[in-house]
Formats: C-alpha cells, sequence, structure tokens
C-alpha cells in the first residue's frame, strides 16, 4: 500500500504548533504510556537496526531528586515539575545485541567495533536520531515535550548508569504542558540558507 501524506493537522500537532515546554500540568503520565511511546519510536530506522538509545524515565520523587543537582539552575524548576523526564542516552557496547537486532549479518558487530571513535561515532549518532523519534513519538501520542541540554553529562551517568557502558546525551520532558510556559515561536533557517538540490 503506497504512503500518502499524512493530515495537516497531524503535521501541526507534530511540528508547526508543536512548542519546547516550560510550565507543566499537574497530570500524571501513566507507565501504560511510557511503554507505548517506546513501541512507537524504537521503529525508527537506525544502521543496521543497531538501536543504541537507552533511556530512562524519571518519574518519581526520589528519582527526580536525584537527578536534580546534576541539573543547571536554569533547568530545575521546569524539570522538577515536569511529571517525567526522559535521559536519553547511548550504549557503547550496542553491537553485542546486534546478533538478534541484525541477524541477517552474523558479523554486522565487527562493524562498529572496530576502534572506539568509531564505535562512538555509530552509537551517539544513532541515539541521537532515537532521541529524536522519541520527541516526535511523544507529541504523536498527546504529550508534549522540553528537551534540553544544560546539565552535567558525567554526573548523570554516575547517578543512573553506573556500571554501565551508556552515557547520557539529552534530557527531554514529558507531560501535558501549560502554555504559559510556552516563549514564542523563533525563527528558522530558509530553504536557501540551509539546503541545495544537487
Amino acid at each position: 500500500m503506497p504512503n500518502i501524506p499524512i493530515d495537516p493537522s497531524a503535521l501541526n500537532q507534530l511540528f508547526f504548533d508543536a512548542h519546547t515546554y516550560n510550565a507543566w500540568q499537574d497530570r500524571p503520565v501513566p507507565d501504560e504510556l511510557l511503554h507505548r511511546l517506546y513501541e512507537t519510536f524504537r521503529m525508527g530506522p537506525t544502521s543496521a537496526n543497531n538501536c543504541p538509545a537507552r533511556i530512562v524515565f524519571v518519574k518519581s520523587k526520589a528519582a527526580k531528586e536525584k537527578l536534580q543537582p546534576a541539573l543547571m539552575e536554569g533547568n530545575r524548576a521546569k524539570t522538577m515539575a515536569a511529571p517525567v523526564t526522559a535521559i536519553i542516552g547511548y550504549d557503547l557496547r550496542f553491537y553485542e545485541k546486534l546478533g538478534k537486532l541484525f541477524p541477517n549479518a552474523p558479523d554486522a558487530a565487527s562493524w562498529f567495533n572496530k576502534d572506539e571513535q568509531t564505535t562512538f561515532t555509530n552509537a551517539f549518532r544513532n541515539g541521537t536520531l532515537q532521541g529524536a523519534y522519541l520527541i516526535v513519538a511523544a507529541r504523536a501520542l498527546g504529550l508534549d515535550c522540553g528537551p534540553m541540554s544544560g546539565f552535567d553529562n558525567a554526573l548523570v551517568d554516575k547517578l543512573f548508569f553506573a556500571g554501565t557502558n551508556v552515557k547520557s546525551n539529552f534530557l527531554c520532558n514529558l507531560g501535558y504542558g501549560d502554555a504559559k510556559g510556552v516563549y514564542p515561536r523563533n525563527p528558522r533557517l530558509a530553504f536557501e540558507e540551509a539546503c541545495s538540490i544537487a
């Protein structure tokens, strides 16, 4: 069945009307929705289906308090108020799961584990892609997003990924946004400034 363009209202929800939220309604996000979110965004493409993203959904009060010291001051209040904060990380040993994820190429791990730089480049690139899919999928499922940098990666890694090969990439607050925390839309580059057709 051929793909057809989705309805403009869906594009509005995903992109044109969507904003980064900095304030949140006092409305919980159920665990079942986080499971559905993962089941959705995991379907986005990655190199050789390597799926390096590893997510911690920080939801409990104790976990939020654990995260708080790693946040820059300007990000603390909004993150503590968000129903969920996703820590989007990437697994530097992602290639160990390629036997399951890419069984049609038994030697696929050797494509990615040649040296530290190759492994990092692929883990970071594809983990970042999956983080972007998470944002789009969250919006598609009716959640609002507040993606951000502005935290101490090393401290987050120590607090949430100690003893693993996972490194943090960025954070994304999730929930039901409060419009009073939305800033006016900033400009974007025009096609001619960012693109060319070769």
